[in-house]
């Protein structure tokens, strides 16, 4: 009896045990399966495009689209040639966690309207596009951040209706007014331009295809995105930003130019100096940009009221955004943050 006992407590023991340890197994495969598929889920989740809201805005008539995500104060980022909203990706994970950033597909481009007429691209139409998607969003004003054409709309925007826009950021684009001195004036500006000159002329837009757009994108998961949008974008309408506000030619061309028609007269006034910016300026600038030169960089904290800061990047090029997303994530997100506090809010309104 007290060995049939000790059997039964002894198999009673084994049992338990086995009980244990297929327990143990069940919670350790739970735990850690659950840990593998977030893991897993979490990676996916890195990149943007299966995360982003689509949203569409009416610009008189004209359909723009947007992606959004975050919740917060308003960022409205505008890219530029040959680009589409997903340029922003890197920028967008960061600043989402604290603020509704919104990136923007302009006109021509991608899944936004395509109107024809190189009328229909001139910049203050392009500018009312962003005040369309600032509407679309419930919101009076925003951040606007700008590259390229998006930082020519966005230095526009800044002095044109300064009552939409709380901060300005802008990317490989110095001030138009800078620009246009640095064609008329630096032989070597104007001759890095002539790609520019060349995209106004006729016809210009059959030389173009969505591979050799999207040529310049290093990342290969990222330039089939680009090819696809391309693709669906309309290559007159991208030139037509180049047709419709680019300056000609004929008018920056110095008298140190043999072929250039005679200056105008020198009782001729300068024209005016444009309105000032009235809003805080980050501005980033990839030195290895040879579209545009980094003189057209001097004299604009002479174009802004508030505070400007001026950040140049040693060998990022034009597409500073990716060439240097770190240091331009960071940097972004760190002065947004002194100005713009997610935390304030009577700035994000309902």
């Amino acid at each position: 009896m007290v060995s049939l006992l000790h059997s039964v407590i002894a198999l009673g023991a084994e049992n338990a045990m086995r009980t244990i340890k297929i327990v143990g197994l069940v919670l350790f495969m739970a735990m850690f399966g659950n840990a593998a598929s977030s893991y897993a889920k979490d990676a996916k989740s890195t990149d943007l495009w299966d995360r982003v809201e689509h949203h569409y805005a009416n610009s008189n008539g004209v359909k723009i689209h947007y992606v959004a995500l975050g919740k917060g104060p308003l960022v409205v980022m505008i890219h530029g040639f040959p680009d589409f909203w997903y340029t922003w990706r890197d920028q967008m994970r960061v600043l989402s966690s604290q603020y509704r950033v919104v990136a923007v597909d302009q006109r021509g481009y991608d899944l936004s309207g395509r109107p024809p007429g190189i009328e229909q691209y001139a910049m203050p139409l392009l500018v009312d596009d962003i005040g369309a998607v600032i509407k679309a969003e419930g919101r009076s004003k925003a951040v606007i951040v700008g590259h390229d054409w998006g930082g020519a709309v966005a230095w526009t925007l800044a002095m044109t209706h300064p009552d939409w826009i709380q901060a300005l950021i802008i990317l490989n684009l110095p001030h138009p007014y800078g620009i246009q001195r640095e064609i008329k004036n630096n032989p070597e500006q104007r001759k890095n331009s002539q790609y520019a000159f060349n995209f106004q002329k006729p016809g210009a837009e059959k030389t173009l295809s969505p591979e050799k757009l999207a040529a310049w994108v290093k990342d290969d998961k990222a330039r089939v995105h680009y090819i696809e949008a391309f693709e669906r974008s309309d290559f007159e309408a991208m030139l037509n930003y180049y047709r419709a506000n680019y300056p000609r030619p004929s008018q920056t061309a110095d008298a140190s130019d043999a072929s250039a028609p005679p200056p105008p007269s020198t009782s001729t006034p300068p024209p005016p100096p444009p309105p000032k910016v009235k809003v805080p300026v980050l501005e980033f600038h990839g030195l290895a940009d040879q579209a545009l030169l980094p003189g057209a960089l001097s004299g604009t904290w002479d174009l802004v009221d508030e505070d400007f800061t001026l950040v140049t990047i040693p060998g990022a090029g034009h597409f500073v955004q990716q060439d240097a997303s770190a240091l331009v994530t960071a940097t972004m997100s760190d002065w947004l943050k002194r100005r713009i506090p997610p935390a304030n809010q009577a700035l994000t309104e309902p």
